[in-house]
């Protein structure tokens, strides 16, 4: 239990200050757009950028870049954090799993009802997905303000929902945000994927040949209709989890290196410089350590960082510049609903398809917390950002509906992140 609460600790903090830069971007793109920037704001991101190899070309605007290739990247890793947590992870069993997967259910489901309850114009129908998502890098980031009087299991509750909730928003997107479908091409992605994950079963991963075969998956998706994300989704499924060697194998060939290394003679020239031997050892510590560590932990390690104190930074930069003037409240009733839908229907639907869970004995509370607290969790599942963002942009073709959904996920967001922050401060004095 400690090690699993060491590695929830340090994967909140990353969370956290992933969440402060998130913030920070965004504010500081809304006051860019709207203090006489927005023609070079929106110049920059509708700048088209073409890559072209004989007679094939691609050829997308800057934002377009972002939205369906670094994205691609963040879909990387969100499909490796599912796989490690069916694996082995808190959706790994029925106990662990059936709270957040019901409360996830509550909190797809009711803001979908709320969303066409309140929405009665057709021509927005098409956005009823938008408050669907939460956004786990400011959730985590408003436990962690609380500090350590917020209960482990809490945290692993609200990352495990997380995740389920990613899950339903992949499945979303493939379902409902992709059209003109090309089968020819999604049949040969599907090969593609099935010989990466027979190359897996049988341990012949070389990263080099994964990431070449992923470049082609993606393109083959991006020209196919299905949205080219859902491509980095698939391939880290394809990514083998288990270890190539035994610990204590490791452990041996480790000390027999580190012998081989220290026996070498000293002389003048080991002063400046490691003998061949040395070189050898080190070359063999350096593969023992790779092989060590399985690939989609090492994957998911090495992209965490890149993922989000780069991408995510970029991708607010370039979604949430909304220019606000009289014509963005033409629309208001759409940003309303949409706000609306995110607050009440995450802390309805997580709060009433938990309780009745917990009362047919499906599930249990997370360790040292009760039902007040895991309610005041559920209002921040009202915080969209990423995935709401990125939704609209599927979703919307006219720049007002954009524009209008934008500032809705921004309030509803910045609601539902104060009123769970302040209802568990008070919450978590109770014993």
């Amino acid at each position: 239990m400690k090690r699993v609460q060491n590695s929830i600790n340090q994967f909140i903090r990353q969370e956290t200050s992933s969440s402060i830069l998130l913030l920070a971007v965004t504010m500081l793109t809304l006051i860019f757009v709207n203090i006489g920037f927005h023609n070079e704001y929106f110049g920059l991101l509708n700048k088209k950028i073409s890559i072209s190899i004989g007679d094939f070309k691609i050829s997308k605007s800057l934002i377009l870049w972002i939205n369906d290739g670094l994205m691609a990247i963040f879909f990387f890793l969100i499909g490796l954090e599912i796989k490690r947590e069916i694996f082995i992870g808190e959706l790994s069993s029925f106990k662990k799993a059936s709270l957040p997967i019901v409360a996830a259910i509550g909190g797809m489901l009711f803001p979908v009802i709320i969303f066409f309850f309140l929405n009665k114009d057709a021509a927005t129908q098409q956005g009823w997905a938008i408050p669907m998502a939460t956004d786990i890098a400011f959730t985590l980031g408003i436990l962690k303000l609380l500090g350590k009087r917020v209960p482990i299991g809490l945290k692993i509750f609200l990352t495990a929902f997380a995740i389920v909730d990613d899950i339903g928003a992949i499945l979303i997107i493939a379902l409902f945000y992709s059209s003109g479908v090309s089968w020819n091409l999604i049949l040969i992605a599907a090969g593609i994927l099935a010989i990466l994950a027979i190359s897996s079963y049988y341990k012949l991963y070389s990263k080099y040949i994964f990431f070449l075969a992923g470049v082609i998956i993606w393109t083959l998706f991006l020209k196919s209709g299905i949205h080219a994300t859902l491509a980095g989704v698939l391939i880290a499924f394809t990514i083998p989890i288990r270890k190539n060697i035994k610990i204590q194998h490791f452990q041996s060939r480790i000390e027999e290196e580190f012998r081989n290394f220290k026996t070498v003679s000293a002389d003048r020239k080991t002063r400046f410089v490691l003998t061949k031997k040395q070189i050898a050892s080190l070359d063999q510590i350096e593969s023992l350590t790779e092989q060590i560590q399985s690939p989609l932990q090492r994957l998911e390690h090495s992209l965490h960082g890149w993922v989000a104190f780069l991408i995510m930074p970029v991708f607010a930069f370039a979604n949430a510049g909304v220019l606000i003037n009289a014509e963005s409240f033409y629309n208001i009733d759409l940003s309303i609903t949409i706000a609306a839908s995110l607050i009440f229907g995450n802390f309805i639907g997580i709060g009433l398809l938990s309780f009745i869970a917990l009362k047919l004995k499906l599930a249990q509370l997370p360790k040292n917390s009760n039902f007040k607290q895991l309610l005041s969790v559920g209002i921040l599942g009202g915080v969209g950002f990423t995935m709401s963002l990125f939704i609209t942009n599927l979703a919307f073709e006219n720049q007002a509906y954009i524009d209008a959904s934008k500032i809705g996920i921004l309030v509803g967001s910045l609601i539902a992140g104060s009123m769970g922050y302040f209802l568990l401060k008070f919450n978590l004095k109770e014993k």
